[in-house]
Order: structure tokens, then C-alpha cells, then sequence
């Protein structure tokens, strides 16, 4: 059966399991794909940066509970995500049956088969932010009668990373996983997007292919599947991106994908709407009377300098931010409260969150439905990274420098890279 390479009928696969360890705590309780990041799921940045360029059909390959039910519990089949963004004909997105993968190649060769996928597929990791044309892309594919192609991105440390050595028509000769900087053979880590021809399906089938998965118990892209087909001498080839890409993986990384996104570096995203001028990135959200008149306020007291909004901002539906609040390059998600004198700096507080009076937030993230209490007399600091979980009390006067905090926690005092886990009070 002849299968088509046009964009539109391609099928796009998104494994999504596992706790998502680098992220903890925010993953706790959360999907990794579900984690919101710029007041909504991250998620959601790869399916707009997909469905904007033709496609419209996707899978879920979800793998435990809390994973099937913060997705579909959002997205159910896609009918909100295309009114949410006007796209027509709208988006479809399946799930993967409740049977258990060993990894994300796994997930792909459950789906492709239940779904009987006959068309080219891409596969997209949860946690990442690509700007990629697709287009480009498949004809890359097809012009090079692929089997596999393999999205590379140009990186300055190559720590952490599968790292490819090409051939001079960029084929693939090896993977070097997390190799020391003076081993790297290039600087080109793997994106973690995948395009796969529809023979892969008969692969999945092969002896040596379910060897791995009995001696390893595991079929991973990256470990296993990708290195079996470069070695079973399948044409697999590198295109190199020139778009943006951000692996959302842990904290750090979380704060840098915000602000590339909030300074446009993404091709698809440029406006995240109400934005107040031409000449400032700032946007204060907010559609309903009572979301404007927020929004209003916001405005008047930027205007008249009664608080700091410096940078790239964006502010979601129904906050409000009292007089000598400083906000800079950050992200304010909805329902949320910024008291008189707090300072927000390169900061992602999350929905439903209470920053108290002269609290400062550096470099660090603030959960959902968190409150950060804070005085003149006994002022909160939460700097170097520290990362608040939901659902979470701090006591004025606390300090945080690079410390991690597990949901449904009451905190008080001073800690420094300290990780506080257990569902109680802490005082030191």
C-alpha cells in the first residue's frame, strides 16, 4: 500500500510516561507534559508549533494514570485546542490503550499497530520546544530515502546529550552518549524528534529487536531502537535544525525555554495576547469584564509608575498587583497575587499563587496555589534556582537559596540546597 509523505497525513506520536525525575518537585503530582509553562501546558507548544504547519492527527502514547489523566482530562480530542487557536479543520488526539510500554519506541510500536498507522510518523518527546519546519524536514527524508531521520541541534555544552557523528551527506555513523566535551565527536545533539518510515513497524517485529526488549526490559529511542538500526546498517540520517529548541528537563532549563519564548525566539509564538503597546513585550491577559477591568488597573499603575514592569512579561487572567511591586522578565499565571513591594526577577509563579509584601523571587519557581508570606519586618527570599511545589505555605521571614520544596509542605526558616520531601512542618 503506497503511503503519503504530505504533511497533512502524517501522524504524529508523543510518548509521555515515566515521573519526569528531573523536574521533581514539580512533577510530583503533575505530567511532565501537563507542567504549565507560560499559563498553559508545556505540552501544548509542540502541538500549535505542529498543527500550524498542517497537522492535524496525534497520539498520546500515555503510560501510567496520572500521565492519561492530566492529558485527556485537558485536551480530551482536540475540540478545545482548535477553537482555543482557530484551527481548521480541527486537531484529533488519540491515546494509547491501557497496556504498558517498555520505553518510547515501545509506546510508538503499540500505537502504530492498535491505530494501524500506515503513514510516515513523527515522533516528539513531552518535554521539549522546538521551532521546526516540517516541511523542510520531510522533504530531507524523502530526498535521502531515509528510514529514520533524526532532528539534530547545534549545542555549546554537550553534557547530557546523545551526540551524532555524520558522514558528508549527513548520515549517521554512531551516537555518543553524554561523552566527556574533548570526546564529542560534534557539537549536534539529538532533539528527540524522530521521523519514522512505516517499514519501522516491520522492525519492531524482528527477533533482534525483541531481544532487547527481553534481556533489557526496555525499548528506548536513544538506548535501544535508534542504535539497533544504525547498526542493523538502516539508511538513518541527521538533519541539522536551525530553529530553536529547548529540552524543558529540569529547573534551569524550564527558566531559559521561558524566556526565549517570552522573547520571541519561537517562529509560531510571537503575541500571547493583550499585549499593551508595540514598543514593550509586555502582555496582560484577560477576555471576560472582570479579567479587563484587572487587566485595566494593571495598566494605569504601569503607566503610572506605581509598579516595575521591565523586560519581557506576561501576566495572566484576573491578577492583581499591588503599588511598588517590581516585575522583570517573568511570567505571572492567573488568579494570582502580587503584594505591595514584592520583587519578581527572571520568575515563573504559577495560578492561584500569593506573593506577600516585600517577598523577592530570583531565578527561581513558584507552583500553583502556593502562599509565599512575607512582611516589611520579616521579608521572604527565594533565589538560585529554588523551586516551589503546589500547594505550599512558607512562613515569613524564610529564606531559600537553591532549595526544592514537595507539595502540601508548611515551611518556615532558612535552607540552602536542601530538597524538603516529607508531607510535615518544617522549622530547622
Amino acid at each position: 500500500m503506497p503511503y503519503s509523505y504530505a504533511v497533512k497525513d502524517m501522524m504524529v506520536m508523543i510518548p509521555v510516561g515515566g515521573r519526569a525525575q528531573r523536574l521533581l518537585p514539580l512533577t510530583a503530582e503533575t505530567s511532565k507534559a501537563c507542567l504549565r509553562l507560560l499559563n498553559r501546558p508545556l505540552i501544548e507548544f509542540s502541538i500549535l508549533a505542529l498543527a500550524r504547519q498542517g497537522i492535524r492527527n496525534f497520539i498520546f502514547g500515555v503510560k501510567g494514570y496520572r500521565n492519561y489523566r492530566d492529558l485527556y482530562d485537558y485536551f480530551e480530542s482536540g475540540y478545545g485546542l482548535s477553537a482555543r487557536y482557530s484551527i481548521s479543520p480541527r486537531v484529533h488526539i488519540k491515546y494509547q490503550p491501557n497496556v504498558d510500554d517498555l520505553g518510547s519506541a515501545d509506546s510508538v510500536r503499540i500505537n502504530m499497530d492498535y491505530y494501524h498507522v500506515r503513514n510516515p510518523v513523527f515522533v516528539v518527546q513531552g518535554d521539549n520546544i522546538f521551532d521546526i519546519n516540517l516541511k523542510e524536514l520531510v522533504n530531507f527524508h524523502h530526498e535521502k530515502e531515509a528510514f529514520v531521520t533524526i532532528a539534530l541541534i547545534e549545542v555549546k555544552d554537550v553534557g547530557g546529550f546523545g551526540i551524532a557523528e555524520l558522514s558528508g551527506d549527513n548520515r549517521i555513523k554512531r551516537f555518543v552518549e553524554k561523552p566527556k566535551p574533548e570526546e564529542a565527536p560534534s557539537r549536534l545533539a539529538n532533539a528527540g524528534l524522530y521521523l519514522l518510515s512505516p517499514e519501522v513497524r516491520k522492525v519492531f517485529r524482528e527477533n533482534g529487536v525483541r531481544r532487547i526488549m527481553k534481556e533489557r526490559n526496555r525499548l528506548d529511542f536513544g538506548y535501544d531502537f535508534i542504535p539497533y538500526i544504525v547498526k542493523t546498517g538502516r539508511p538513518v540520517y541527521g538533519y541539522v535544525m536551525n530553529g530553536v529548541w529547548y529540552d524543558v528537563g529540569t529547573p534551569s532549563r524550564y527558566l531559559e525555554a521561558m524566556r526565549g519564548l517570552l522573547d520571541g525566539k519561537c517562529s509560531y509564538l510571537v503575541d500571547f495576547g493583550g499585549r499593551i503597546c508595540d514598543d514593550a513585550r509586555i502582555w496582560i491577559q484577560g477576555e471576560s469584564p472582570e479579567a479587563k477591568r484587572r487587566r485595566r488597573e494593571i495598566i494605569t499603575k504601569i503607566k503610572s509608575g506605581r509598579i516595575c514592569v521591565q523586560g519581557s512579561v506576561l501576566i495572566g487572567r484576573h491578577c492583581r498587583i499591588e503599588d511598588g511591586a517590581s516585575i522583570i522578565n517573568s511570567c505571572i499565571d492567573n488568579y494570582t497575587k502580587i503584594e505591595r513591594g514584592a520583587v519578581i526577577e527572571n520568575s515563573a509563579v504559577m495560578d492561584r499563587s500569593i506573593i506577600g509584601e516585600k517577598a523577592e523571587i530570583r531565578d527561581s519557581i513558584i507552583g500553583r496555589h502556593v502562599k509565599v508570606k512575607s512582611s516589611s519586618l520579616k521579608p521572604t527570599k527565594i533565589v538560585s534556582v529554588s523551586v516551589v511545589a503546589d500547594d505550599v505555605v512558607i512562613e515569613a521571614g524564610s529564606s531559600l537559596n537553591a532549595t526544592k520544596i514537595y507539595p502540601h509542605q508548611h515551611v518556615e526558616g532558612e535552607f540552602e540546597n536542601q530538597t524538603l520531601i516529607l508531607k510535615q512542618s518544617f522549622t530547622p
